[in-house]
């Protein structure tokens, strides 16, 4: 689309990867395939052998929000795409609440999602969406890819960091602490509720957040609107942004990656967002990048005009100019004279309003007397003016012609 306009865009083929030779318990990462099997077990065990006390739900949902900004404020926003700088207290702070919502480090996480931008919707992306929702929302983590096979995106500005390399030095120990001990030891110590700190607010919370985060790669390439591009999968909607602390609005995301916000109408939900610019009123965040607005809503405008215009091509405009008949003004008196013809001439066509005496809304005195005459002036507000609505159905229904005039 060029200046507002329309214009068909090239398609380009899918490239195919060579079979995977490797035998399937080889590639198996039995970690992961632990890790997610049995959390969802222990959770639905405690769930159905444990009260819940409202001091411990609380617990559990402000630290299920916690690690929530570790991944999407930390992870996602700040250390894969750098859409915003955060003062060194906010790293440590996100690094570690990152650490909670036991995901892997910020070099695993944000090395592979870089790769997943560069390379969406390919075989070289490591949660294709083309492969089904469910590969992209959990099976692409219990086999071991082979790095060769997928794509590469620079991380040397995360090789190089010395919290994240910290970080992913003592990832274990940070999981523990943090992803365990933290949790279920603030409950247990602070109202005695030992199982529920266990049980609630630390393995139906971390499960909860992993499929919150999984989602993000299934669930917001699949539901909702094209917003700004339809190349790709990544989808706008609503739903995703509540169940994803305002990660849902994906197409947006796609098209604007290094944009700090993924909401930007008023309406939208978007947390994370808050949370960032919260942290800019204390000085904790700064050079908050936004992508230019004239620049999004022309992204907005074209999308909404091709949608139109795959409506509009469902539409009968009636016969193209092109294609109808041309009468000469003795033609066109002659068909009425001589052959009773119901036609008049409205802005150089001819018109056959037999069809439409009887339903014409101003009666049918008004439309008899223009037969055979040049109603142009009286169309166009000599005796009323008329809306689109005539114009269309008369271009659609009536018109036959098109008047040479001498």
């Amino acid at each position: 689309m060029t200046g507002g306009k329309y214009i068909e865009r090239p398609t380009y083929k899918r490239e195919k990867m060579p079979p995977e030779t490797r035998p399937l318990l080889e590639r198996l990462h039995w970690v992961h395939i632990i890790l997610l099997s049995t959390t969802p077990l222990i959770a639905l065990y405690g769930i159905l052998t444990t009260p819940l006390i409202l001091k411990t739900l609380a617990w559990g949902i402000a630290y299920y929000m916690f690690a929530g900004f570790g991944i999407t404020a930390g992870y996602h926003r700040l250390w894969a795409h750098t859409a915003y700088s955060a003062s060194y207290p906010l790293q440590v702070f996100l690094a570690f609440a990152g650490s909670a919502a036991v995901q892997g480090s910020i070099f695993w996480w944000a090395r592979d999602h870089r790769v997943h931008h560069r390379y969406t919707d390919t075989p070289q992306d490591p949660y294709d969406a083309l492969q089904g929702f469910w590969h992209s929302h959990m099976g692409w983590m219990l086999v071991k890819k082979d790095r060769r096979r997928l794509g590469y995106a620079d991380t040397s500005d995360l090789k190089t960091d010395p919290l994240i390399r910290w970080q992913h030095k003592y990832y274990p120990l940070l999981v523990l602490l943090f992803g365990v001990l933290i949790p279920m030891s603030v409950a247990g110590f602070g109202w005695g509720d030992w199982r529920g700190g266990f049980f609630y607010a630390t393995v139906l919370r971390m499960v909860v957040l992993h499929h919150a985060t999984f989602c993000v790669n299934s669930l917001a390439h699949t539901l909702g609107r094209h917003t700004y591009d339809d190349v790709q999968t990544a989808r706008d909607s609503w739903i995703t942004a509540l169940v994803t602390m305002g990660e849902g609005y994906h197409n947006f995301h796609h098209q604007f990656p290094n944009d700090y916000r993924n909401a930007i109408r008023f309406y939208q939900y978007d947390p994370t967002k808050w949370f960032i610019r919260a942290m800019s009123l204390f000085g904790l965040s700064y050079d908050l990048k936004t992508f230019p607005s004239n620049e999004i809503e022309k992204g907005f405008i074209q999308m909404r005009m091709q949608e139109l215009e795959r409506k509009r091509v469902k539409l009968s405009f009636g016969t193209p100019v092109s294609k109808l008949p041309v009468f000469t003004e003795a033609e066109f008196l002659e068909g009425v004279k001589k052959n009773h013809k119901q036609w008049m001439v409205v802005e150089g066509y001819v018109y056959d309003v037999a069809s439409f005496i009887n339903d014409h809304p101003g009666g049918k005195a008004l439309i008899k007397g223009g037969i055979g005459k040049d109603m142009t002036e009286a169309f166009n507000g000599g005796v009323y003016q008329h809306h689109n609505s005539a114009r269309n159905l008369m271009n659609t229904s009536l018109r036959i012609g098109v008047l040479q005039r001498l």
